[in-house]
């Protein structure tokens, strides 16, 4: 966990929840190295629980130190509980987290530390109402700290108080916490549950949850929030963002160009960026262009300009124009990590893996070295240079113990998609050791079970995950997808894949599930506009793939062979897209 942002709040949230009183450097061994436990202390004795708990960080066992503090907290006070909770939850121990957790929160009811660690850990088990109760407790103890003095007035007379609106400004950073911790759909129902009145929440608020919704994929609810604040100020550039991008989720194009044209006539240059970005994702790229280069005779920034070409010319695949671009934007001598991420991108787009490896080899230590060693990874798995790609990946966690997780979880993936199933199952049982019963080391182990073609286990996995967690949007999706891609249950997948929907309508993963149920199902023509929709969202190739067969299957052969070109333009080494497109043209380069 890294980043965390703090709450303007008198408990600033990182020290409260994480990294307060406890170095992560000496959790560095505990991200990887899993001691067996010497021996146990006596249950109840707090002390020599705590001290065992210590002993165990100090040899680098996370998993021992986590639920020794854990049980330590159970008869222990606040302080005790609070440390259990910043163990477990920076040594990714969930259960041990939710148990130090609720014996904070027991302990410490109004306590913005403990309730933020309550909800982030609620959220991580998909506990949405318990995490909207603690949300509900954090959103009381701004408003108390932020509250005037009786005969002092309201706050507006003090401007050294805190500015604009004090609520949305900590409810935002408690949101983005929660983002690095959980799924985008439960924070924003847990968040919307919390915040959305009675009393009506203020127009920084409704933009917040806006931007939530937008974040789960849900255009309905972001657009309901976005003209409740544009029905008192029609010129909120901050809502007609909203708006456009809640059109644009919902397939309804004309309404988000109007958007963004309203914002436009509001602020030029503002209004204007948010046009390009909106003609850009409809693939309108000649417009978003031009519109680009009328911004730049107007005034905008020129680097924020040249910046915005280069990555409209590489995401429309015109490789030269996007190589071009990002050299300039090297060429003022200044270190641009991300421009040559893009370059390194392009040499292997271009098929130039050498060139690729050479220039991410580069950026091995740079602000963008986890994809620039991710993405070298991958281009030496596909030589079956399978030591050297791991070990690129194990020397950064080696360093950056913190984000040991998040890397064994790629290098899991990356496995798995080239074709060593079996490997990722055996890291990603290793990992569940270190870290167990964690959410997502299980489920992408469902997920690598049906690529390693064990599809009956990869069912009962997620079966088994759903049961623990039944309104998970994420899981009745997969499991939804699961059923469907095999041609199993496809009534029963389409329900769950419908229920996923009403939690997320206008996502691209779960809109792809239900148009491929319905082609499995064989109705060519229903899956084909239901992928449509899919595909203007996600821009995903294997929705492309999805799509194009879909409509090859109902006739429309030139529709497909323009959305497989056009994918292929953007992810041409996108295997399962090849591979459909191989099927219907065989003789296609």
């Amino acid at each position: 966990m890294t980043g965390m942002p703090v709450l303007n709040h008198p408990a600033p949230l990182c020290a409260a929840v994480c990294a307060a009183g406890l170095a992560l450097t000496q959790l560095a061994a505990c991200a990887s190295v899993h001691s067996q436990k010497a021996s146990a202390p006596p249950a109840g004795d707090s002390t020599a629980l705590t001290v065992s708990a210590e002993v165990a960080l100090k040899r680098g066992d996370c998993r021992t130190a986590s639920e020794d503090y854990a049980q330590a907290a159970a008869t222990g006070d606040a302080a005790l509980a609070r440390r259990a909770g910043q163990v477990a939850i920076a040594c990714e121990h969930v259960p041990a987290a939710w148990q130090a957790a609720n014996r904070w929160r027991t302990l410490a009811p109004q306590d913005v530390g403990a309730n933020t660690l309550y909800a982030a850990v609620a959220l991580k088990l998909y506990r949405t109402a318990d995490a909207r109760s603690a949300i509900v407790e954090i959103r009381h103890a701004v408003e108390r700290d932020i509250a005037p003095a009786p005969g002092a007035g309201s706050p507006a007379a003090h401007p050294g108080k805190i500015a604009a609106d004090p609520l949305a400004t900590n409810m935002a950073e408690l949101a983005a916490l929660l983002l690095e911790e959980a799924d985008a759909p439960g924070v924003s129902a847990a968040m919307s549950g919390a915040l959305d009145g009675p009393p009506a929440p203020s127009a920084p608020v409704q933009l917040l949850l806006g931007e939530l919704a937008l974040s789960a994929y849900d255009g309905p609810r972001a657009e309901s929030y976005a003209r409740q604040v544009l029905a008192r100020n029609d010129k909120d550039l901050a809502a007609l963002h909203v708006l456009a991008r809640a059109c644009l989720l919902q397939g309804r194009a004309t309404e988000a160009i109007g958007a963004a044209r309203a914002a436009m006539a509001a602020d030029p240059i503002r209004g204007g960026l948010e046009l390009t970005e909106i003609l850009a994702a409809l693939n309108r790229y000649e417009e978003a262009r031009a519109q680009l280069e009328q911004l730049r005779a107007q005034g905008a920034q020129p680097e924020e300009i040249d910046r915005r070409l280069a990555l409209l010319a590489f995401d429309s695949g015109d490789l030269p124009d996007a190589k071009a671009r990002f050299t300039k934007l090297l060429s003022n001598g200044e270190r641009n990590d991300g421009a040559q991420l893009y370059l390194a991108d392009i040499e292997a787009r271009n098929g130039d893996a050498n060139g690729a490896i050479a220039d991410y080899r580069r950026l091995y230590d740079s602000s963008v070295a986890l994809p620039a060693r991710s993405r070298a990874a991958a281009l030496l798995l596909d030589r079956n240079a399978h030591a050297e790609a791991l070990a690129l990946l194990d020397d950064y966690a080696a360093d950056h113990p913190e984000q040991e997780l998040d890397l064994t979880l790629a290098k899991a993936r990356l496995l798995a998609d080239h074709g060593d199933a079996n490997l990722g199952l055996t890291v990603l049982r290793a990992e569940l050791d270190r870290h167990p019963q964690h959410p997502a080391i299980e489920y992408d182990r469902a997920v690598i079970l049906e690529q390693a073609g064990q599809v009956h286990e990869s069912v009962t996995a997620l079966e088994h995950l759903l049961a623990e967690r039944p309104e998970d949007p994420t899981l009745l999706n997969a499991l939804g997808y699961t059923l469907a891609d095999h041609s199993l249950e496809l009534p029963h997948a389409e329900t769950l894949i419908r229920r996923a929907l009403a939690v997320m309508p206008d996502s691209p993963a779960a809109l792809d599930s239900l148009g491929w149920v319905r082609f499995r199902q064989g109705d060519a023509g229903g899956a084909a506009r239901t992928l449509a929709h899919a595909w203007s969202v996600g821009r995903d190739a294997e929705i492309a793939a999805h799509l194009g067969e879909a409509l090859w299957m109902s006739g429309e052969h030139s529709e497909a062979r323009k959305v497989w070109a056009t994918a292929l333009a953007r992810e041409p080494d996108s295997k399962p897209l090849k591979a459909t497109v191989k099927r219907f043209l065989p003789d296609a380069p």
